[in-house]
């Protein structure tokens, strides 16, 4: 059969009006077993935890720093690096976790002001040493070649402003930079909403790559497939929704075979790679409907990282709000590790 442009306006019509109630009646709906959910939670938890200090204990040999004459800095990076995790997993403010760490010196002997909780935020020893921890924990996992799947979210910066609830309102345009001008000088703009996104391995349930972005959800995309070519992640079949519907955004997985939903405006224009992919939802629809449905695992996966850790991230320079980012993809693969 030869496909044409018009061949993609008639499937998403078909898909609208029948093919896809009937796909969701026929896929096989798996009831949750709450009690041995708990008991797995708990075994996850209880092994990152376990297997935290000996993890960062690697992750941080391999940092050398030279330093000039000075004062000689209070924590260690080991003891940065975990207090930094910790602070990321309970939810507490700087100020908060520096008075928990009042108690905690009874038995530990380390006794921090909340500046030095700050500024664990944007120390550069620091940030080499989670994303030394990413790396390592993905190689303990043995991930190297996945099948993809990637989402885009948004985190408040303001608790006046909710994400998901803006979004349902906004539709795809939350997707881009606002700002308000409450309580602002005039000049001046604050930002709502800080964009994420994240390439999860379906198999192991882990973030292989992430990114952020003041500017668009598409900008932390960009910043996380460069992260993802960086680390030398293979990527065999890639799942996006339809806000990536682009010839330029597939042609961006040339190895892999890619699963968009295209937009009522498609056509078959483009590179080889986005008229494959095209041919292909046209002529086997149901099983690309099969593949492409994958991803909602990435939709499932942000929701309860938002659970655990929040959808507010109380920091406001761009390099603190990176670090608390790369913190819980970190807690979030921990939690798959073992």
């Amino acid at each position: 059969m030869k496909v044409w442009s018009k061949h993609i306006k008639e499937k998403l019509k078909e898909i609208e009006d029948f093919l896809l109630d009937e796909y969701k009646e026929n896929k096989e709906q798996k009831k949750r077993d709450w009690r041995t959910y708990e008991q797995q939670l708990g075994r996850r938890i209880k092994g990152a935890i376990r297997n935290l200090e000996p993890l960062i204990d690697e992750a941080t040999s391999t940092i050398k720093v030279h330093r000039e004459k000075g004062r000689k800095p209070t924590l260690i990076l080991k003891q940065k690096v975990m207090l930094l995790l910790l602070k990321e997993l309970v939810a507490k403010s700087n100020r908060s976790m520096a008075l928990m760490m009042d108690i905690f010196s009874i038995l530990s002997g380390i006794d921090v002001s909340y500046k030095t909780v700050e500024r664990l935020y944007s120390d550069p020893e620091v940030e080499m040493a989670i994303h030394n921890l990413h790396i390592l924990i993905l190689k303990k996992k043995g991930v190297h070649e996945i099948e993809g799947s990637g989402d885009g979210t948004g985190y408040s910066l303001t608790i006046r402003k909710h994400y998901a609830s803006e979004a349902e309102k906004r539709k795809e345009r939350i997707k881009e930079s606002k700002t308000q001008d409450d309580g602002v000088k005039k000049g001046k703009k604050k930002k709502l909403f800080i964009y994420s996104f994240k390439v999860l391995d379906l198999d192991t349930r882990m973030y292989v790559s992430y990114g952020m972005s003041f500017i668009s959800e598409k900008r932390a995309f960009y910043t996380a497939l460069s992260m993802l070519k960086e680390n030398n992640i293979k990527v065999k079949r890639m799942r996006l929704d339809r806000y990536y519907s682009h010839p330029s955004i597939v042609n961006s997985f040339p190895d892999s075979r890619v699963y968009v939903i295209p937009k009522i405006n498609s056509t078959l224009r483009g590179p080889q790679k986005w008229k494959d992919c095209m041919i292909s939802f046209v002529l086997d629809t149901r099983y690309y409907l099969e593949q492409y449905y994958r991803r909602n695992q990435s939709e499932t996966e942000i929701s309860v990282d938002k659970r655990w850790f929040g959808w507010k991230i109380d920091q406001r320079r761009e390099d603190r709000i990176n670090t608390a980012h790369s913190c819980d993809v970190v807690w979030h693969n921990l939690f798959r590790l073992y």
